[in-house]
């Protein structure tokens, strides 16, 4: 089953931003570094509860990792250390907000929400490591239905409407869902190629 958004942004709109990027000097990693920072920010703006500004900050550093890699391919400079570094950030990021919202909630005695929190930890961190582990086997994993993008997309909309409850809900539960889809699918695959 494929993912629910798109895995990349169209040519149409990267490009001019890449080549901006790229004349002025920015490289991939920095780019990354940058959109871990914002993520981290907006961590701390969701620990104080200021939710709609928290949610803005998400969307806005988490879109760089659309042009990080398109800025590796453009400039040459895609390495090996590139790829992982930049995995590893998204998850350094979308950890950051969580502990944010755990911050916020623990300090109201939310105990769904902490649970909530610690299973869309967990589910986010399963679902790349699915992938990371079918592809140490030669397996292409691109499937899945609630991938980072989603998970970003759902997170700033529920703060940014004031539903992080709701938000927490659907992360917890998809992402969860998704790391069960990619083992059945790497199950699968497995299977066909004995």
């Amino acid at each position: 089953m494929p993912a629910l958004l798109p895995r990349s942004a169209p040519h149409w709109l990267t490009d001019p931003a890449v080549d901006l990027l790229a004349r002025l000097g920015v490289t991939p990693n920095m780019l990354t570094a940058a959109g871990v920072a914002g993520n981290i920010g907006a961590g701390v703006l969701a620990a104080n509860g200021n939710f709609l500004v928290a949610g803005i900050v998400v969307l806005a550093a988490s879109s760089l990792d659309l042009l990080d890699g398109a800025l590796a391919r453009a400039t040459g400079r895609a390495t090996d250390f590139g790829s992982v570094f930049d995995a590893v950030m998204d998850r350094v990021s979308e950890a950051a907000v969580l502990f944010g919202l755990l911050v916020y909630f623990s300090d109201r005695g939310d105990r769904t929400e902490e649970l909530l929190i610690f299973v869309a930890v967990v589910g986010s961190i399963l679902v790349s490591y699915v992938r990371a582990r079918a592809e140490i086997v030669g397996l292409k994993m691109k499937d899945g239905l609630f991938t980072r993008a989603e998970r970003v997309v759902v997170l700033a909309a529920g703060l940014m409407v004031d539903q992080a409850t709701i938000a927490l809900w659907i992360l917890a539960a998809l992402a969860s869902f998704t790391a069960v889809q990619r083992l059945a699918i790497v199950w699968v695959k497995t299977r066909e190629r004995q």
